[in-house]
């Protein structure tokens, strides 16, 4: 058993992988405990697993005697939900954690997350900051989407999240107690993630809302800093939209994780009449706009998705069903 496991979920990472993997294996102030790296292939079609195993090979050599020792696991269900549950199962810790593998970890972040875990062993999860490092400049006013690109930046003090209003710390770089995800996570996730073209997210929330509905609680660390990479084509408006679409296509669902049966056509109806309201006002706001601002349409396909979340929810159930 070790004190530590970072796992890094991966679909086609052959070319993302060792650059990271590389920050990983040179990690400071982590000698006073054992951890070790899980990568999870969701079903690559490139050359991923050769690239990890000619790592781990790498890795065995006198060069490298210190380094975490260096898993691969393979996971054929696609989608990143799939791929985290397969992790979980997969890891020999208290302590799990998930870097994407488009994130750099500061040069201590496997050390701050550990620090962190120690100081509260009843916390569910913790996600600490993520900052984006651009191929190209984002456009005006980029901060009030930036979230939709798993962009934190919280401040310097230590907190708690709000799950009962979907704040929550993004998967891109979050630590996760594997006893709260192993009592309180279905096998089977609801959002299972970006695939086979479907741009729905939420799958990152789903397991925090489960943990949260046995008082886990989930928290802020300020000192685990990553950054994410952020290319050209994640700012075309094309990918950005459907991407902030596809962020409110799931909010209906989550809500009705933790919501009593009763109370589900009650918060049904709420959100199909808040979020037509913020539609409406937006359009008012900024309808001259949304052609040729990037934010602006953004922000309208989020409340769009989020107006059609509860007609996305009602299709999911009856798709269950059959």
């Amino acid at each position: 058993m070790v004190d530590f496991t970072v796992a890094v979920p991966t679909y086609n990472g052959a070319k993302r992988l060792p650059r990271l993997l590389e920050k990983l294996r040179s990690q400071t102030g982590t000698d006073h405990f054992s951890w070790a790296i899980i990568v999870v292939d969701n079903n690559s079609t490139d050359n991923t697993k050769n690239v990890v195993q000619r790592i781990q090979t790498s890795w065995t050599t006198k060069l490298c005697s210190l380094s975490p020792v260096l898993h691969y696991v393979f996971e054929p269900n696609q989608g990143a939900a799939f791929a985290r549950i397969k992790a979980v199962e997969s890891a020999d810790s208290k302590w799990v954690s998930f870097l994407d593998d488009d994130v750099m970890p500061a040069n201590d972040w496997v050390a701050q997350a550990y620090t962190f875990g120690q100081k509260y062993p009843h916390v569910g999860a913790y996600g600490g900051q993520i900052h984006g490092t651009f191929d190209v400049a984002p456009p005006a006013n980029f901060s009030r989407i930036q979230s939709f690109l798993a962009i934190r930046e919280r401040g310097p003090t230590p907190h708690r999240y709000d799950p009962d209003n979907l704040v929550l710390p993004p998967s891109a770089a979050w630590v996760v107690s594997k006893q709260a995800w192993q009592d309180n996570v279905p096998l089977y996730p609801k959002l299972g993630g970006r695939s086979h073209g479907s741009m729905v997210q939420g799958d990152d929330y789903e397991p925090l809302l489960h943990m949260h509905r046995t008082n886990w609680e989930i928290w802020y660390n300020p000192h685990m800093h990553v950054f994410h990479h952020i290319p050209e084509s994640r700012l075309e408006r094309s990918y950005l939209t459907a991407l902030s679409r596809g962020c409110g296509l799931c909010i209906c669902q989550l809500r009705m994780i933790n919501t009593q049966v009763w109370k589900k056509p009650i918060i049904f109806t709420k959100l199909l009449l808040s979020n037509l309201r913020r539609v409406v006002l937006h359009w008012l706001k900024y309808r001259r706009l949304i052609q040729t601002d990037l934010v602006a349409a953004c922000e309208m396909e989020f409340f769009v998705g989020s107006f059609v979340s509860p007609f996305f929810y009602l299709k999911t159930l009856l798709v269950s069903r059959k």
